[in-house]
């Protein structure tokens, strides 16, 4: 049995460094922090703080399908902005994706994010076997 696999799909942008998109392992699946990227050409989907957040939660939603789970599935949820002043807008953006679903989450201004990205989202979902 394996311990850890690791997720990867076309779905959403490549990892920016070393590491995977995904990891599924004790039961749960472990999304690395998604930015606002389009997977096609891996530029930002816009420089706007809206066309980026809806990006990234988009490829969040892309490794979670390519491990077999949903947004019903998630279980926590961190959020990193580079401006608080759109928590607003994020909480409405992320009410529409999530249809519902109520995860854990913390959310975070920091300095700075890769790439020069206004929005990171990453998760934890209960994996199926």
């Amino acid at each position: 049995m394996k311990k850890m696999e690791f997720i990867a799909t076309d779905n959403a942008p490549a990892a920016v460094g070393p590491y995977s998109q995904a990891v599924r392992a004790a039961g749960f699946v472990y999304v690395s922090g998604q930015l606002g990227l389009v997977p096609a050409t891996g530029a930002f989907a816009g420089p706007d703080f809206e066309a980026q957040a809806r990006q990234a939660l988009a490829n969040l939603g892309a490794i979670l399908s390519a491990s077999g789970c949903g947004v019903t599935d998630i279980v926590s949820v961190d959020v990193f902005v580079t401006d608080l002043s759109n928590f607003k807008l994020f909480n409405a953006i992320y009410d529409e994706f999530m249809a519902g679903h109520r995860p854990a989450r913390a959310a975070v201004q920091v300095s700075a994010l890769p790439l020069g990205g206004v929005v990171e989202v990453k998760c934890v979902a209960v994996a199926h076997s």
